[in-house]
């Protein structure tokens, strides 16, 4: 019976250090490759099988939900916290619709979360949410002062954005220098006046 304590303790002690095995491996994965990385390349990498993550997470609805904050959620809630903070509406449309695509270049998992991939993640479809959010709040006072194209609608921010997740998720990769050049069209494209750093 004495020794029965010390196996339990070391039991845990190795199913803790195989979670965290498994979340660092998660968050490379996904940070670099999107949120539909097999599983197996996810085991591999943290050095245990498949069945373990399935143990641990519960399956990849389960360890999505366990990195989200730090592959996805981090980022894109500072866009959008960083959006609210700037007064000048012209200043705050070229900072929400440039970080966010730079957010979607720079990380696949955003595009799996704006795509809606696993609409049965309860936490990624409020991340969903919350960017709707941003873009109806960005939207209504951009048109109320005349900074965006009367007609311009938060429907249509959310199209932009999500042909853009479709695009870098399916199509082909552009080089990052044409992706930001597209950036300025699409910002030039939607604006009701030129910002006061362009009149400069």
């Amino acid at each position: 019976m004495a020794g029965a304590v010390p196996a339990k303790s070391g039991l845990r002690a190795d199913a803790r250090r195989n979670s965290e095995q498994i979340r660092a491996a998660a968050i490379g994965a996904f940070q670099g490759r999107g949120l539909t990385v097999p599983l197996e390349e996810v085991a591999e990498a943290a050095g245990v099988s498949k069945a373990t993550i399935f143990n641990r997470f519960g399956g990849r609805i389960g360890l999505i939900e366990a990195v989200v904050e730090e592959v996805v959620a981090t980022e894109l809630f500072a866009v959008i916290d960083r959006a609210r903070a700037i007064d000048d509406i012209d200043e705050r449309i070229v900072h929400y619709v440039t970080a966010l695509r730079d957010l979607q270049y720079r990380q696949p998992a955003v595009n799996d979360v704006l795509l809606q991939t696993y609409p049965h993640s309860r936490q990624l479809m409020e991340i969903c949410r919350a960017g709707s959010e941003a873009n109806e709040e960005l939207v209504t006072a951009a048109r109320d002062s005349g900074a965006l194209r009367p007609e311009f609608t938060a429907g249509d921010l959310h199209a932009l954005v999500v042909d853009t997740a479709l695009a870098l998720k399916h199509g082909e990769r552009p080089a990052r220098a044409d992706y930001d050049r597209r950036t300025t069209y699409i910002l030039e494209g939607i604006r009701g006046r030129p910002s006061a750093a362009d009149r400069r």
